[in-house]
This record gives structure tokens, sequence and C-alpha cells, in this order.
């Protein structure tokens, strides 16, 4: 009995700390993604402007923009984007971010 309500308890953790993770991540990638790309990156209230590139907003709605395509996209290059180099965990988190935003 005692070791049910010990497997019960441990996977009830668990099952909890999936949503949670999840935020952490698309709170990394947001962090990221403040660091490295808003200088180039329009704001999600910010006026549209043509010499600034789109909004994440914009683009992650745009069709053909699931998780797929930006995992490819994340590990290509993209000039002027090829002068940040993201790691691994980075991308991970910056994709996370990214279809979080396509929940809103």
């Amino acid at each position: 009995m005692r070791l049910a309500s010990l497997a019960f308890i441990t996977l009830g953790s668990l099952c909890l700390a999936g949503p949670v993770l999840a935020e952490s991540a698309a709170a990394r990638g947001k962090q990221v993604v403040d660091q490295w790309c808003r200088e180039c990156h329009l704001r999600a209230n910010d006026k549209p402007n043509p010499v600034m590139a789109p909004r994440y907003e914009d683009i992650v709605r745009r069709a053909g923009r699931n998780e797929a395509y930006f995992r490819k996209f994340l590990h290509e290059d993209h000039f002027p984007m090829t002068i940040f180099r993201l790691r691994e965990d980075e991308k991970r988190d910056v994709l996370a971010y990214l279809m979080s935003l396509k929940k809103r």
C-alpha cells in the first residue's frame, strides 16, 4: 500500500511538473529573444516599421510556421542573424517561446 501511494504521488508530481517546465522553457526563450533578437525585431505593441524585422507574434501566425518549421529555421544560418550562434538549449527554449505565442 505504501509503495502504491509513493508511486501515485511521484506520478502526480511529474504530471504537474510538465506545464511548469514548459512555461520555464518559454520564459527562458523569451529572455534569449529579448537579449539577442529584439534589436532588429519589432515588439508586440510597436507600430509597423519597414526597417525593422516583423513581430514574432506575426511571424508565428504565418501559414506553415509550425514547430517543425521553426526547429529547422533555428538550425540554419540566416543573414544577418548568423552573427548570433545559439546553443542547442537556447534553440529549444526559443522554440518553446515561439510556440507559446501561437497560443495567445
